[in-house]
């Protein structure tokens, strides 16, 4: 049986409607996570918390931030949150697609920062980012015109 038709057996797919509302859904979870990296005064407010919670769940405290440090905190931070405001706006396929690429790649290196440093905190961070890639991921009914 080829891949697709096994695939078409197996799992259901998702209707376009649906899939605009997990786009959306993707971007608004990205938007509440990630808007507190975004400028120096959320940053310094979320870092403590960050670490403590690292260290609630048996890690160590993070290391002291430097300007460089938060500077491409600033970044993530930024991007990610003007990423999900196109995405809130436009919950297009495409951009679905493209999220759904862009976790795949944020995973690896949360399970590559995760191996070097076994903090617990990125893994309840690389659990959701798996899943919503995984979901933006999924094949998408044609409907007939």
């Amino acid at each position: 049986m080829l891949p697709s038709l096994a695939l078409n057996t197996f799992w259901p797919r998702l209707h376009p409607r649906h899939y605009r509302r997990l786009v959306r859904a993707s971007a608004l979870y990205d938007l509440l996570l990630t808007i507190g990296f975004a400028t120096p005064w959320t940053l310094a407010a979320l870092l403590p918390q960050l670490s403590a919670l690292n260290q609630a769940l048996g890690g160590q405290a993070f290391p002291a931030f430097g300007p460089l440090h938060a500077l491409f905190c600033h970044l993530m931070g930024s991007l990610v949150t003007v990423w999900a405001l196109l995405r809130l706006r436009r919950p297009q396929r495409h951009l679905g697609r493209f999220d759904a690429a862009a976790r795949a790649l944020f995973s690896l290196w949360m399970a590559h920062a995760w191996w070097q440093t076994q903090a617990p905190l990125l893994l309840l961070f690389l659990g959701p980012e798996l899943l919503w890639g995984l979901a933006q991921a999924w094949p998408i009914r044609q409907l007939d015109r």
